[in-house]
């Protein structure tokens, strides 16, 4: 007898080993997206850091703090990682032997600075990441000749309204093709152990040198006077061929860091360093910018010899003829034992991983897309994933203040959100750009939950129940803004974007998520009635008032 012909639906055809992944997370077996790109590229300059008595956010955390001050809120950094609650921190510090101060963090221009408002000024991409983050990849094109901080705050002053924009290029920084390539990649083996893959290449015509710092650290959690634990890193066991830094975190335990070629390992605190910003002689000796004096300039002492610390860094040195390549490998993980730490083993996982997010978005892809339009979707979806963010914000403590910290301003108490007192964020969300807007911005993020389902329907829809839970929307309905003003009134389209991804689901796995239709309806509903209570005031319609953000008009 002949065998019947299989036939498999579509949401069989797509069990490969990302969508496995995705699964066991969704169901909780697996934790695989604990750790993903939730460190923001610009923590300075938000209104979260802003203790000014009028809101004058881009001033009260400059730039040129960052580096020297502890942030309350939440980390920022270079290609950088984190877990979920963002109590661990990964990224890259780069040197050229040029600049005045390690380079950390991306730069860009303030919304007073700028001549079309805040804007980045430096050329880094999201290359590519799986849903789970089982396989992440970003570019960075680092300058070898003096970084010009000031002359693009400058020439971006000077510019009027009218005028383009002055940007990185525009300064002769990149002639003759003198910069670094810095490609960072990241590989999952379990949901606990991440390999880190970071490759450096001299595009220039002449030999360079270079400062890696791969650096670990903490969130400054213990500052404020509200939990004096204090989480420590030291130098871990001795190990052939590796040096080791050792973790502990009361929350994840113990962790390590393994670094490929036996660095030397630098330690410091993740504070406040008050002698450069307040004129403080008492304050810490280690401080958060130790590391920018102790490669920079040399001062043996500014971090700690008994390295032990609350950040910590692997120091590697790199001199690059014209177009030559280094490779260095690490791996953050729970494994306090190295095994099959090696070039084989980690390339290896590197090549098995890339090839699974082939195979997952090649299932995406629709059939009639050439190759190029395939990249151009791929690339999308990169750039989306790779915008997730650990976002925190206690309002009523940011109003009141920190018991460890001065008194705010009285000001504040009637100035900006203060009739949000309810609201308390701390989730990995979504951003518009994780520089020049980060911050969430519901209306924004119903959008990006559509093209998010059609590669993780459990995270969009958890991302639009969360704008509806009783800690962010408020008692009245009102579904939070973005936090310059979350009083503002954004188009309704949060309804319509749960429509979209209920039927995106179904579309996907052949049946949908009633449940979740259930659930969000209800919340939906208190925010209908918002709607036509406060913004329907002659009975009309339901549109009126309003401000949209790309162009700051009320369009209603």
């Amino acid at each position: 007898m002949a065998k019947p012909v299989q036939t498999f639906s579509r949401s069989q055809a797509l069990q490969g080993a990302e969508r496995q992944r995705l699964e066991e997370d969704a169901l909780r077996k697996q934790h695989w997206k604990r750790w993903g790109p939730y460190l923001s590229e610009r923590a300075w300059g938000t209104v979260r850091e802003d203790y000014s008595p009028y809101g004058t956010a881009w001033e009260s955390f400059p730039h040129d703090h960052a580096r020297s001050r502890a942030y309350r809120w939440n980390e920022d950094g270079l290609a950088g990682i984190s877990d979920r609650h963002q109590y661990i921190c990964f990224a890259i510090a780069l040197w050229n032997g040029r600049d005045p101060i390690l380079k950390e963090r991306v730069f860009g221009v303030t919304g007073n600075e700028g001549n079309h408002g805040e804007d980045v000024k430096e050329y880094y991409f999201y290359l590519d990441s799986t849903p789970t983050h089982s396989y992440m990849k970003y570019l960075y094109k680092y300058p070898q000749a003096e970084f010009p901080y000031a002359k693009l705050a400058e020439e971006n002053r000077r510019r009027g309204r009218r005028d383009g924009e002055y940007e990185l290029i525009d300064t002769g920084v990149f002639d003759e093709d003198r910069y670094f390539d810095v490609v960072v990649e990241y590989a999952k083996t379990t949901p606990e152990e991440l390999l880190i893959r970071i490759h450096i290449t001299n595009r220039g015509p002449e030999r360079a040198e270079l400062t890696l710092l791969p650096t670990l650290w903490f969130r400054n959690t213990w500052s404020w006077g509200l939990d004096a634990r204090r989480p420590r890193m030291r130098e871990g066991p001795a190990a052939k061929d590796l040096s080791i830094v050792e973790l502990g975190h009361e929350y994840y335990g113990k962790r390590f860091l393994w670094c490929e070629g036996k660095p030397p390992l630098l330690f410091t605190e993740n504070e406040t360093n008050s002698r450069r910003l307040y004129g403080d002689q008492d304050g810490s000796k280690y401080v958060k910018d130790s590391f920018h004096e102790y490669i920079i300039y040399r001062k043996a002492d500014a971090v700690n010899p008994e390295k032990i610390g609350s950040k910590a860094a692997a120091q590697y040195e790199l001199t690059l003829a014209p177009g030559e390549s280094e490779i260095v490998r690490l791996c953050l993980t729970n494994e306090s034992a190295p095994r099959r730490f090696n070039k084989k083993y980690i390339d290896g996982l590197f090549a098995q991983r890339l090839q699974e997010a082939d195979e997952f978005y090649e299932d995406l892809a629709p059939a009639h897309l050439s190759e190029d339009a395939k990249l151009v979707q791929r690339q999308a979806f990169a750039g989306l994933l790779w915008s997730k963010q650990f976002y925190h914000y206690d309002l009523k403590r940011w109003l009141v203040g920190d018991p460890g910290m001065p008194d705010p301003p009285q000001e504040r108490l009637h100035g900006r959100n203060s009739d949000w007192t309810h609201l308390y964020n701390a989730d990995v969300i979504s951003m518009p750009d994780k520089w020049e807007y980060p911050w969430y911005a519901a209306w924004d993020l119903a959008f990006h939950c559509i093209p998010l389902a059609l590669v993780d329907s459990t995270f969009a829809k958890e991302q639009l129940v969360l704008m509806l839970r009783e800690w962010y929307m408020h008692p009245n309905g009102q579904i939070p803004a973005y936090e310059w003003a979350f009083g503002d009134v954004n188009p309704p389209v949060h309804a319509w974007a749960a429509w979209r991804v209920y039927k995106i689901e179904k579309r996907l796995r052949g049946k949908g998520d009633r449940v979740f239709l259930a659930r969000i309806f209800q919340k939906l509903l208190l925010n209908f009635t918002w709607w036509i209570n406060r913004k329907d005031a002659d009975g009309r319609n339901i549109f009126q008032g309003g401000f949209l953000g790309f162009d700051n008009i009320g369009l209603f």
